[in-house]
């Protein structure tokens, strides 16, 4: 089984998310743990260059997890957590990959 580490910032989403769409999360979450390859690949959205990031949705599509597998380490990395609604979550994601690969 493979181990989780969030962003900071995606833990600030989880933060925003009410109680029971939280729980939904945790569930969806031991399902990546168990199975990172449920994530369907990203690559490219509306030219944001999402490459190498898998999404899976919960709350009957309402909300994504963007991810990314670390197969060496055995680590799931939580980039971002939201609704889709006018691809906030992938811009969110994007923006994060970007300023963490500058560090």
């Amino acid at each position: 089984m493979y181990d989780f580490k969030f962003y900071e910032e995606a833990e600030k989403d989880l933060t925003k998310l009410n109680n029971s769409i939280k729980k939904l999360f945790v569930k969806k979450l031991s399902q990546i743990l168990n199975n990172p390859e449920i994530g369907k690949d990203l690559g490219n959205k509306n030219n944001l260059e999402l490459a190498g990031l898998k999404k899976v949705y919960f709350d009957n599509k309402r909300y994504r997890i963007v991810y990314e597998v670390k197969e060496k380490e055995i680590l799931i990395h939580i980039i971002a957590v939201g609704k889709r609604d006018n691809m906030k979550v992938y811009k969110q994601a994007h923006k994060r990959v970007e300023k963490h690969n500058k560090t």
